[in-house]
């Protein structure tokens, strides 16, 4: 919020650093709000080339609200944050384009790979150059049947350790979403959920879980990023909560109903592992006739705009 804008120089910190755009670079110099956007829901969340348009969707809102979008990828070893127009096509056409998490990131740069960023890798990248804000659709979470398998997503950590403002809305309704918030409690990430005494359930309105605590302005928002800063000690994300407005939620039995089958679908077929979340999302699209995605798309544009008026506000 008030860190020096200029991200450190790979002489300086002997690593390589994220390579900023020069709209990016000069949105910091000037101290004008960014926004940061993951890039897999622009590679492997939406059929091309819808993709594309969504893409450019997304950071014209983070621009109209005040704030400059930061589109992250990893192209050719190198890691940028905010993406020029062809860089952005690049990301939206190539087949071949890998999913990034935080843990691929040092492969990736040593082998000149090119990837999309996911939550985890983006969060880390972003806290690197000192952005303090990040949309995103859905957050990871803990995994359904965790008590046999302990699976569960790698933003989870990552979010513990790195200190961002998140906006999502929730995590994936496919997880488990309670011991996600217990998971989440446990590792010190604040959540507040935005306009709601509910945790948002992502295609969603609500989870049925409820919050500790509610935020109704993007300045309320700020407030509690200043007061964590004074605060001091361990960083660690704050989550903003942001549900998808009830008239644009998937109908909350066909999720359900499909759901069901979906995870029963997955048991009968033995998909475990990284494999079991692409595999819902996708039957979820299919079976509800891209309702679920619609949703999902309704909710990442709330996110947006939210995250760029906390941006705005916050400078």
């Amino acid at each position: 919020m008030h860190r020096n804008p200029s991200a450190p120089t790979s002489q300086e910190t002997g690593h390589p650093t994220p390579e900023l755009s020069a709209e990016v670079r000069k949105a910091l110099d000037e101290g004008r709000p960014v926004v940061a956007l993951e890039s897999t829901i622009i590679s492997h969340g939406l059929p091309r080339p819808r993709n594309l348009q969504v893409a450019q969707e997304l950071e014209d809102l983070v621009r109209q609200a005040g704030a400059v979008p930061a589109t992250i990828a990893v192209l050719d070893g190198r890691a940028h944050v905010g993406l020029l127009a062809d860089q952005l096509e690049r990301v939206a056409g190539d087949p071949a384009m890998r999913k990034l998490g935080h843990r691929d990131l040092a492969p990736a740069l040593a082998t000149g790979a090119s990837g999309a960023t996911t939550v985890s890798a983006t969060a880390f990248l972003a806290a690197r150059c000192a952005l303090d804000v990040f949309a995103t659709g859905g957050l990871g979470g803990v995994h359904r049947g965790w008590t046999g398998t302990q699976d569960e997503s790698a933003d989870l950590r990552l979010l513990a350790r790195t200190g961002i403002t998140v906006v999502c809305a929730g995590v994936k309704s496919i997880l488990d979403v309670p011991a996600t918030l217990q998971r989440l409690e446990t590792l010190g990430v604040g959540v507040l959920g935005y306009g709601t005494d509910h945790f948002p359930g992502f295609y969603l309105s609500s989870s049925g879980e409820p919050v500790d605590w509610t935020v109704r302005t993007p300045q309320e928002v700020v407030d509690v990023m200043r007061a964590r800063e004074g605060l001091g000690g361990p960083p660690a994300a704050l989550v903003v909560a942001n549900p998808v407005p009830e008239e644009e939620q998937l109908d909350p039995a066909v999720h359900d109903r499909v759901l069901a089958r979906a995870l029963e679908a997955c048991r009968e077929r033995g998909i475990v592992g990284q494999a079991v979340t692409p595999f819902l999302l996708e039957f979820l699209t299919r079976e509800t006739d891209g309702a679920s995605l619609e949703a999902n798309l309704a909710a990442v544009r709330g996110n947006v705009r939210l995250a760029a008026q906390i941006a705005a506000a916050a400078r």
